[in-house]
């Protein structure tokens, strides 16, 4: 986590920070919109996914799995982008107003924390299907399903370029 310091941005957060800036926002009068995922390289489905989530209106708390949790979750070989990069690139984009890297497999302790008025995920998901929705509703927010027709995957794009090419 020192590393993301040294890039002098003040979107990258530690959990404790993160939970302070919610807390100021919140005194502001400002929405908090949580939204989260791997990120691994970033694709065009990432941006509308965000930028979705931006539209609900309020700061952004965008929280990026660690190395540990995303080949935990995706196998070997997977991140292809180291954790601090990866929230390095997201916290790079307009849209978002802050960036967390969290070590569990989903962000169940992370709604805990900050207890976000809206969880925002993609369209591989119905508000009825989000794995965290109970803890959502539990810490009074909402699910909001945005961003376009899931269609982009980093796991189809890897695929894609080490699948053997026909003549």
């Amino acid at each position: 986590m020192q590393n993301l310091k040294l890039q002098n941005n003040d979107k990258l957060l530690t959990r404790t920070e993160l939970r302070e800036r919610v807390e100021q926002w919140r005194r502001e009068g400002a929405r908090i919109v949580l939204a989260n995922g791997n990120f691994d390289l970033l694709h065009v489905g990432h941006v509308r996914y965000l930028r979705g989530a931006k539209e609900l209106g309020g700061k952004l708390v965008v929280a990026i799995n660690s190395d540990e949790s995303v080949r935990a979750l995706k196998g070997d070989g997977r991140p292809i982008i180291p954790a601090g990069e990866r929230a390095e690139i997201v916290a790079a984009l307009e849209d978002v107003d802050a960036v967390v890297i969290f070590p569990e497999l989903d962000v169940r302790a992370l709604i805990r924390e900050i207890r976000p008025d809206v969880q925002a995920k993609g369209t591989d998901y119905t508000e009825e299907t989000v794995p965290e929705r109970d803890v959502v509703v539990e810490n009074g927010g909402r699910v909001a399903i945005v961003g376009d027709a899931k269609s982009h995957s980093t796991s189809e794009i890897i695929g894609a370029r080490l699948a053997p090419r026909r003549p």
